[in-house]
């Protein structure tokens, strides 16, 4: 739905964007994370036929971002940070006009104008005039008026910003019932968890270029190692230093828990517990120790660890 071939966007002598290579399958949702002025929001401005690249390719939805753009705009549904609502417009007015800019009759986007007031709690709201509206109204209202016309690829920056917790959740999980074999979805976000809930690839730009692109699951290998587990004992250690199997690395311990790493934990970690049982410690659990995207997010945009090679599967 979405591939970029060395796609490039330069402004005078600044490259905000340097020879990116993305692909988003059918039925994919993309997390697109980094630092602000990375090059996030100039990437979608390309990838919506805003702005034209200054050297390389894109196509969305099968479409040439340059040659096609009409057909790439009318294939993508796309929140972006300043949404451009008009304050004097009610919600239903405002759905329904979008409705008619994307070509849908009478019927037809009075339907689905209701639907999207509905979807995202704003019913009570639809002759509400938008200038009146919260920042979380504005930002569902938006997302509304993204889905109108079903589009087959969705671009959402910070699609939860300025949300309540309760809103965010319904936003969430409207996105994962988004997702199709005939609907792609990329989304910029600062929100870690948020990605690491909905995406199923990570991609991470710096200065331009892409420093990683993968699944959360991989990326946490790559980056951080293998997965740590941690024993607690039902006593103290009282400075005891248990033996555990070869190819075991003991990462640390306390006063009544021990860490450690494994390349093959089905098949030590069972060998574990028999030493630790063996040597007459009593366990109480053994767990893997939780790591999260923003470990990864932080380790790739640390300026000593990208010098080496990007992590790109």
């Amino acid at each position: 739905m979405i591939i970029t071939e060395n796609l490039s966007k330069k402004f005078e002598d600044f490259t905000a964007v340097d020879s990116i290579n993305l692909e988003v399958n059918p039925g994919e949702l993309l997390a697109l994370l980094g630092p602000n002025g990375a090059g996030k929001t100039t990437t979608v401005r390309m990838l919506t036929s805003v702005l034209h690249p200054s050297s390389g390719t894109a196509k969305v939805a099968g479409f040439d971002v340059v040659n096609q753009a009409p057909q790439v705009r009318a294939s993508v549904g796309v929140l972006t940070e300043h949404h451009g609502l008009y304050n004097r417009m009610r919600a239903s007015e405002y759905l329904e006009f979008f409705g008619e800019i994307y070509g849908l009759e009478t019927k037809a986007r009075k339907k689905r104008a209701k639907n999207m007031l509905n979807d995202f709690g704003l019913s009570n709201n639809a002759n509400q005039r938008i200038g009146e509206f919260s920042k979380g109204m504005r930002q569902k209202l938006a997302l509304g008026r993204a889905l109108l016309h079903r589009p087959h690829v969705l671009l959402l920056d910070e699609p939860t910003s300025a949300m309540d917790p309760e809103s965010a959740r319904l936003v969430r999980d409207a996105i994962k019932e988004l997702r199709s074999d005939q609907r792609s979805i990329m989304i910029c976000t600062h929100n870690l968890a948020e990605a690491e809930e909905l995406a199923d690839r990570i991609a991470i730009i710096q200065d331009g270029k892409i420093i990683a692109n993968d699944s959360p699951s991989a990326l946490k290998m790559n980056m951080l190692g293998p997965p740590e587990y941690e024993v607690r004992l039902g006593e103290d250690l009282n400075g005891r230093q248990p033996n555990l199997p070869e190819n075991v690395d003991l990462t640390a311990n306390g006063k009544d828990w021990l860490r450690f790493r494994s390349d093959n934990p089905n098949d030590f970690n069972p060998l574990v517990v028999q030493k630790l049982v063996k040597q007459n410690f009593s366990i109480v659990s053994l767990q893997e120790v939780p790591r999260s995207l923003e470990q990864v997010y932080l380790r790739a945009v640390d300026s000593q660890y990208i010098k080496g090679d990007p992590v790109v599967s």
